[in-house]
């Protein structure tokens, strides 16, 4: 998975956000990615992770599904335990954002996951791999 993220984040930098064909088989051909930069909460590690990315108004919309994975990714216990703050990289920008993270029990979850999972169809094959619903991050960019 690592040598796969290297790629994406290398496609993404060179090509303004854009990853194409031949990077992870064109599987995100025409779709928005965003890299998120996270601490990780036990290591103190930076990490960066390219991530789908759907909008809402101003905002962007990641989902911690990690394929229909029986456990939420790492990625999301960082933010969630994090300043509430993180970096992005959307297109050829870099922005700082205020992270929510939105679980199933939020009344405000159903129409973000709605708006994400039509944007990635994988969602609906995610979702027979586990009973696990998944946790949807707003990402509000700062003036």
């Amino acid at each position: 998975m690592a040598d796969m993220n290297t790629a994406i984040i290398e496609a993404f930098r060179t090509n303004a956000g854009i990853v194409n064909a031949p990077v992870a088989g064109g599987h995100f051909d025409g779709k928005r990615l965003l890299l998120l930069h996270h601490v990780g909460r036990v290591s103190g590690k930076p990490y960066v992770t390219p991530l789908v990315a759907a909008t809402d108004g101003d905002a962007y919309l990641i989902v911690g599904s990690l394929g229909g994975a029986p456990k939420d990714p790492a990625w999301v216990a960082n933010v969630e335990d994090g300043t509430g703050e993180v970096t992005i990289e959307v297109g050829d920008q870099t922005l700082r954002a205020t992270s929510t993270v939105v679980r199933p029990t939020s009344p405000e979850w159903e129409r973000l996951y709605g708006i994400w999972a039509e944007y990635w169809p994988d969602a609906k094959e995610y979702e027979t791999h586990t009973d696990r619903k998944f946790p949807v991050i707003r990402l509000e960019p700062k003036a």
